[in-house]
């Protein structure tokens, strides 16, 4: 449940941010398009940076080095 909560946070803070950079007044049907392409193309963006976190990640040696001799 705080998971959930702390997930719509996040995108009601990214929407906020993006409608406040962009002065976007969503009373306007173009405004709301502007936003919608603009709300995605940041979705989008998050998707790729968690991709490419996550297959860095994986890539790391995780395993302890032997010392011992």
């Amino acid at each position: 449940m705080k998971l959930l909560l702390l997930i719509t946070m996040f995108l009601l803070i990214g929407s906020f941010f993006i409608i406040s950079e962009n002065n976007l007044a969503l009373k306007d049907e173009e405004a709301r398009k502007e936003f919608g392409k603009l709300y995605i193309s940041w979705f989008n963006q998050i998707f790729e940076n968690s991709k490419n976190l996550v297959g860095y990640v994986v890539k790391l040696n995780w395993l302890p080095n032997n010392t011992s001799t």
